[in-house]
């Protein structure tokens, strides 16, 4: 094994640097194989790598990232045991996300005491993992490497999954469907609906995932998130009063650190040309993440609905977006024709950068953490409807468009219109009446405006947040003394 080359150079910061002494530090990441984990992991190899330290990424074979785009980084691959087709419905990813920290912990070992015999126990500084990873924080604590946990999701989605046994004590779960609009006293602003759920098949593997990225936290040396203060001020300090470890909030990441060239599906940039032909805040960026499916029905749906809008609008229709029954799955016939010369259909968009486009006035999303902090630091309003994750709880305060269905984007969602006001959801069933009116309020309506206007403070609050003396720099300055001392 050859060692890493070292960074270039180390960025210029009034904070703590890896070099001290004429001594560079290496710190290990591992990320969890699905994008949503895989951006902030390496937006936070980006800030660590910037202030100095040697970076090595341990992945997995499943979605692994491409070294020849990281080539300031070393790579180990770690056999995962994963074969066949790669699930799409809810209880299957939960499921492969278990099974890949299990069965990848003991090749993990081996590959992290050879990392240690190369580089020397006095080298590395420390590993950070994301949190659902608790093997791989059980391997390096018993080879002496303190570790760190990641949380890609928000601070309120932790809480939840902290609460998860006492929900089910208390019978907020399983849920009841007579149940699902009353409140949950213990973690307002939750409503039944918005915790954490995929049904009944799915529970005992959610309660074991949930419980794993709790323990894991706990075990480690540091807890950070990918989360500001403006944002999450209260539910940040119920976190630092419930753990006896140091919290460090350093997000939102994609504003410290590009998007790393990590995604896993190519970035059509010609997008950014077509937005530069339109009228600002006028176009509706329509995308629905990297997991998240629907179905042919809905997708016509959809496409009808955008069409009979009016509204301008840049739609990332991705291989895998419609659940795969066998069918020939396109756009409808006359769609093309019927939005001719106002909207373009893509496979992927470099998202951040057409977010951040003066044409852009909303987002259709299905509400993960990424996507909607995303948003909100452009000061794009959303329509939401939620598909997967934690994406349920986040759509309570952005404009957004999307049906809440699992796990982080159900509590995503009720942060999104409940707490910050900043978009609203499409509930029901799925038809182009509605998401004609839901585009039309978004985009033209005083109510979209208003959440527009919500959504530009909080914007501002996220680049305070991320300033020179702001919050989130000085917890990055605080992480980087921490790891230093570890």
């Amino acid at each position: 094994m050859t060692p890493p080359p070292a960074p270039t150079m180390a960025a210029e910061s009034n904070g703590a640097t890896a070099v001290q002494l004429g001594r560079r530090r290496h710190v290990l990441l591992f990320p969890v194989p699905y994008q949503g984990h895989i951006n902030p992991m390496f937006r936070l190899a980006g800030i660590l790598h910037e202030r100095g330290f040697a970076i090595t990424v341990f992945h997995t074979h499943f979605n692994a990232p491409d070294p020849a785009r990281h080539p300031n980084y070393r790579f180990v691959p770690v056999p995962d045991g994963m074969s066949g087709p790669t699930p799409v419905a809810i209880e299957g990813v939960v499921a492969r996300i278990v099974a890949i920290s299990k069965s990848c912990a003991a090749a993990f070992r081996d590959r992290l005491a050879a990392v240690l015999e190369e580089y020397s126990m006095d080298a590395v500084a420390c590993l950070i993992a994301d949190a659902h990873l608790l093997p791989v924080f059980e391997a390096a604590t018993r080879l002496s490497v303190p570790t760190l946990a990641l949380r890609t999701g928000s601070a309120a989605s932790f809480i939840c999954f902290a609460a998860y046994p006492m929900l089910c004590e208390k019978g907020y779960l399983p849920v009841q469907e007579s149940q699902r609009d009353a409140p949950v006293s213990e973690l307002p602003p939750y409503r039944v609906r918005d915790v954490m759920w995929i049904g009944k098949d799915g529970h005992a593997v959610l309660c074991e995932m949930l419980a794993r990225a709790v323990a894991a936290v706990k075990a480690s040396s540091g807890f950070i998130l990918n989360t500001f203060d403006a944002l999450e001020r209260q539910e940040l300090a119920d976190i630092r009063r419930d753990l006896d470890i140091p919290v460090f909030d350093i997000g939102p990441l994609h504003m410290f650190s590009p998007a790393a060239e990590s995604s896993l599906l190519r970035e059509d940039r010609s997008c950014l040309e077509w937005l530069d032909s339109n009228p600002p805040e006028s176009v509706l960026y329509v995308s629905f993440g990297s997991l998240a499916c629907m179905s042919q029905r809905d997708l016509e749906e959809t496409a009808w609905g955008i069409a009979d809008s009016g509204v301008p609008f840049l739609w990332v229709v991705r291989p895998g977006l419609v659940v795969d029954d066998g069918c020939a799955h396109r756009l409808p016939e006359r769609f093309e024709a019927a939005t001719l010369g106002r909207g373009m259909v893509m496979a992927w968009a470099p998202q951040e950068e057409v977010l951040r486009h003066r044409a852009v006035g909303g987002f259709w999303t299905h509400n993960g953490w990424n996507s909607m902090t995303e948003s909100i630091c452009a000061g794009v309003p959303m329509l939401y409807r939620p598909y997967f994750g934690d994406q349920m709880g986040n759509a309570s305060g952005v404009p957004m468009l999307c049906r809440p269905c699992f796990g982080d984007q159900m509590g995503n969602a009720r942060y999104v219109e409940h707490q910050w006001k900043v978009g609203f959801e499409l509930g029901g069933e799925l038809t182009r009446g509605g998401v004609e009116a839901a585009v039309r309020r978004l985009m033209t309506e005083k109510d979209g405006a208003e959440m527009r206007a919500r959504a530009g403070e909080l914007k501002k609050a996220a680049v305070e947040c991320t300033g020179k003396a702001g919050p989130s720099c000085q917890a990055i300055d605080k992480l980087v003394t921490h790891i230093m001392s570890l």
